[in-house]
């Protein structure tokens, strides 16, 4: 085990901000801890860094128990937080090399791993420039560069795609799992969706500081009712025939608005089939059908009671 979370509880005065949190994060994966903004998330990897103190509790890393002064643990890790943090009077070059130099001590492999990972994360175009005059995906990068250049074993990302735009969100996802292929364990938190579940090989959902569901994305979303969202396109339907469908075996929810209608269904065979025979034999007309399985937002919603992105 990479990563042992046993039972954290921290306070802010009344305020529970992890309640006795737990989860343990294996050797080779990319774990997701998916919440909105609130639910701890970043409080944990602070908890969990020795950057903040907790009330109760036990932290394990690498096997050993973790704490503010364990160098020997500290050194084997990357961290690149929310907040980017670089230093605005050095270039992308002496930024890279210099968080590595915290790491290694031989020069001639601080440029070597400096070099790569400038490459790494595609900034060989602007390693003169200085943090100020990059966009935010290429400062993210940057700060992204900063944290693994001395290959760690263990990465650990906080939001590393808030405000980027799409290309470089993409471009630092496969970034992500690259380096888990070069054999890093990585610990990812977002409140995006559908980021955790294309990367993500377990994902705990965490809620109010603790864990209220965990597995793999299949495993999350058999947890929950919904099996089908059906999605139609029509402009004439009464309220009556919206009731009769709501009534129909195995629909959970239907909704209207603006000329959709949205049937969420249970586990069943021919749902789809069902709602579009009564339609035909009613005469209510439509056009685009769409069918979709549940998202990790749908397991939230139905687990928390309350959207993901809150």
């Amino acid at each position: 085990m990479i990563v042992k979370v046993d039972g954290l509880v921290k306070r802010y005065g009344k305020l529970v901000a992890l309640d006795y949190l737990s989860f343990d994060v294996k050797e080779g994966e990319i774990f997701g801890l998916l919440g909105p903004n609130g639910s701890g998330k970043t409080t944990a990897i602070n908890c969990i860094l020795s950057l903040l103190k907790y009330d109760k509790g036990n932290i394990e890393i690498f096997g050993k128990p973790m704490g503010p002064d364990r160098y020997d643990i500290k050194r084997d890790i990357g961290i690149i937080m929310q907040n980017v943090a670089v230093f605005d009077e050095l270039t992308v070059y002496e930024n890279i090399y210099y968080f590595c130099s915290l790491y290694i001590k031989d020069k001639s492999r601080i440029k070597e791993l400096t070099e790569e990972a400038i490459r790494f994360v595609s900034l060989e175009d602007y390693t003169k420039f200085y943090p100020k005059k990059l966009s935010g995906g290429l400062l993210r990068r940057l700060n992204i560069a900063c944290g693994i250049a001395h290959k760690p074993k263990l990465i650990i990302l906080d939001e590393p795609t808030v405000a980027v735009d799409p290309q470089s969100r993409n471009k630092i996802l496969e970034g992500i799992k690259q380096l888990n292929e070069q054999g890093a364990t990585i610990i990812y938190t977002s409140h995006y969706m559908e980021e955790v579940e294309q990367i993500c090989n377990n994902i705990a959902i965490i809620d109010k500081g603790k864990v209220v569901a965990q597995g793999t994305k299949e495993e999350l979303k058999a947890m929950i009712s919904i099996s089908e969202k059906i999605t139609i396109e029509t402009y004439q339907i009464t309220e009556e025939q919206l009731m009769t469908i709501r009534d129909m075996p195995n629909v959970i929810s239907v909704t209207y608005d603006d000329n959709q209608l949205e049937i969420k269904s249970g586990k069943g065979k021919n749902n789809l089939l069902q709602v579009l025979h009564y339609m035909e034999n009613n005469n209510i007309g439509f056009g685009k059908v769409f069918t979709q399985l549940p998202t990790l937002n749908d397991v939230f919603l139905e687990i928390t009671g309350k959207e993901l992105r809150d």
